[in-house]
C-alpha cells in the first residue's frame, strides 16, 4: 500500500494504517534521533514521543512531504526531550564520558545501534546543533537543501552556509582528534 493511502486512512482514524506508518518509519526516527545526539538509552523514549506527537497531529498533516514533516517532529522532540526533563547538562557530561571510553573496547563500544563509525559520530555530535542538524539531514537522510530549510524553518541560503561551515568544522574536529573522514 502506498504511503499516501496509509496517511489518509490513518487520518480517518484507522489504527492499522497508523501502525503500518509507524513500522515504515520507525528505523528512520530512531536513526535520526541518534544522529541528533539522543543517547542510546533515551532513543526508545524519544521515538515513542515522536509517534505520540505524530498520532496527535496527523489530522493536521496537509500532504506536504511526509518524511520532511516527520524529521521536523523528530528534531523538535529530541530537543524538547532534554530541555523539558532538565537533562541537557547531564547529556553533555555523559557524552563526554562516552567519548573518553572510545579508546576502550567495552561491550557498549562494540555494539553500535547503527552502523555508523563511532569516531565520525562523536565528531558530528561535537558540532553546534545549528551546523550538525543540516549536515545530518543532507548526508545521512538525503534531504534536499529546500527540505532542510523547511524542517529547520530557515532560508535556503542559511542551509547552504551551515552545511559548508559544518563540513569545515567536521574536518577540523576529525583532524584534531586523529579521526579519518569517511566519504563525505
Amino acid at each position: 500500500m502506498e504511503e499516501s493511502d496509509l496517511i489518509t486512512r490513518a487520518q480517518n482514524g484507522e489504527r492499522e494504517a497508523f501502525s503500518q506508518l509507524m513500522q515504515m518509519h520507525f528505523r528512520t526516527v530512531e536513526k535520526f534521533s541518534y544522529q541528533c545526539g539522543v543517547r542510546l538509552d533515551d532513543i526508545p523514549d524519544v521515538t515513542q514521543e515522536v509517534f505520540i506527537k505524530l498520532y496527535r497531529f496527523l489530522p493536521q498533516f496537509n500532504q506536504q512531504r511526509f518524511t520532511t514533516w516527520l524529521y521536523k517532529i523528530t528534531l523538535n522532540t529530541a530537543r524538547d526531550y532534554y530541555r523539558k526533563e532538565g537533562r541537557e547538562t547531564a547529556k553533555e557530561e555523559r557524552m563526554k564520558a562516552e567519548g573518553d571510553l572510545v579508546h576502550h573496547q567495552s561491550s557498549e563500544a562494540k555494539v553500535l545501534l547503527f552502523e555508523e563509525d563511532r569516531a565520525l559520530h562523536e565528531a558530528i555530535i561535537r558540532l553546534e546543533e545549528k551546523y550538525r542538524i543540516p549536515l545530518i539531514l543532507f548526508y545521512f537522510q538525503d534531504l534536499t537543501y529546500q527540505q532542510i530549510a523547511d524542517v529547520m524553518n530557515i532560508t535556503l541560503a542559511t542551509v547552504k552556509t551551515r552545511i559548508f561551515r559544518a563540513k569545515d568544522g567536521l574536518k577540523k574536529e576529525m583532524d584534531m582528534n586523529g579521526g579519518v573522514t569517511h566519504g563525505q
